[in-house]
């Protein structure tokens, strides 16, 4: 990979900030970054490479930095999340249930044996999508209350499960390996905690603003990289690295400074690379060649949909339903997973990009209406 086509990466990314801008719309970022990487990428013009090396492991890179800021995005210091945790508990474990039912009925409706990664995937929600768009539409009441901790509670086990399901043929090995990477996530947590509540990290802090050392981000990358490496070694996804590094950091106090600069290295860099890495790597025409992938993608988010429609029946206001639907790291990191492991039919990565960007668009219509009809102050994101 050349600064060249560094340069292009950075550039065509940009068209993420420009299809998000109108306000009206509440299309995520990512959305535009994806398109671009595809027009560029295998399916377009061929400008980009997502095979090559370089390229590759940026893009993981930025893959681990994605899933750390979706960790640190879930509100698990929200003491309003404790009081509702038992409704959201509730009302995710019925929507996982409807999930693994649709689920096998897509599988025998496209023909394909992965029943139990369609049910993840349904199942799923972002709190890394959900949380920008109450935040945006100044969202409030007991509604979002009980909304918070369901999207938290989907987010954290569907990503905890999605290796274990992805490749079936290794699920043992998978297993060890996340209970491996979830204990060296918890021991962060506890090192975190105890960092704080002796005053070093105060200490650090004020040294590292006034000599501008950047100590804090210098420390939490490497930690993050280092669960990355662990991740690596016992054959786990990155995907659950970065997610348990980010809830460690979430549940101890992000610091506004280095939540900002965090933003930066990621929002601004490495997360925009990613997706315009995954985008070129998405190989579209495969979904030309195999109408059934194109059922499976609206199939998918159809039933992601009507799954977290069953909450209505235990009283769950249907836009807020329908704004739970929303889908991202989950798919994404399926797509990405399956594709470098071999584990995907041709066009099934994509039809999985489908779904999410149908379910995106579902979320977008529940954020409207629960734009209109709540009342109460404004949620806090955490």
């Amino acid at each position: 990979m050349s600064f060249l086509d560094l340069a292009i990466v950075c550039a065509v990314a940009l068209a993420g900030p420009l299809l998000a801008a109108p306000l009206r719309w509440h299309l995520p970022v990512v959305l535009g970054e994806l398109l671009a990487g595809v027009v560029l990428g295998v399916t377009g013009f061929g400008v980009l490479d997502a095979g090559e090396s370089t390229f590759t492991f940026l893009g993981n890179a930025g893959f681990v930095l994605v899933m750390f800021v979706a960790g640190t995005h879930v509100p698990v210091r929200d003491r309003r999340i404790r009081t509702a945790l038992r409704t959201g508990v509730l009302r995710a474990l019925v929507v996982g249930v409807v999930a693994v039912l649709l689920a096998y009925g897509v599988a025998w409706l496209v023909g394909i044996s992965h029943a139990p990664l369609y049910a993840v995937l349904m199942a799923s929600s972002s709190a890394a999508l959900v949380l920008p768009i109450v935040t945006s539409l100044d969202l409030g009441g007991p509604a979002l209350v009980d909304l918070l901790p369901q999207v938290a509670v989907a987010d954290a086990l569907c990503i905890v499960l999605l290796p274990l399901v992805i490749d079936p043929a290794h699920v043992g090995r998978a297993a060890v390996g996340a209970v491996v990477v979830l204990l060296a996530g918890a021991a962060f947590f506890v090192a975190l905690r105890q960092v704080e509540r002796s005053g070093i990290r105060e200490r650090v802090h004020r040294v590292s603003e006034d000599r501008q050392f950047a100590v804090e981000l210098r420390v939490s990358l490497a930690a993050l990289f280092a669960l990355a490496a662990l991740a690596v070694a016992v054959h786990v996804s990155l995907m659950l690295a970065g997610f348990v590094a980010g809830l460690a950091v979430a549940a101890v106090g992000e610091p506004r400074r280095v939540a900002k600069q965090l933003f930066a290295v990621t929002e601004g860099f490495f997360g925009p690379l990613f997706f315009v890495w995954l985008g070129a790597g998405l190989q579209l025409r495969d979904v030309a060649h195999h109408p059934s992938m194109v059922v499976l993608g609206l199939c998918l988010g159809a039933g992601a949909t009507l799954a977290h429609l069953t909450p209505v029946a235990l009283r769950q206001p249907t836009p807020y339903a329908l704004l739970a639907t929303a889908q991202l790291g989950v798919p994404v990191a399926a797509t990405t997973i399956g594709s470098q492991l071999g584990l995907l039919r041709p066009g099934e990565g994509a039809a999985l990009i489908l779904g999410a960007l149908v379910a995106i668009g579902v979320t977008v219509v529940g954020g409207s209406l629960a734009a209109r009809t709540t009342t109460g102050p404004p949620a806090a994101a955490s």
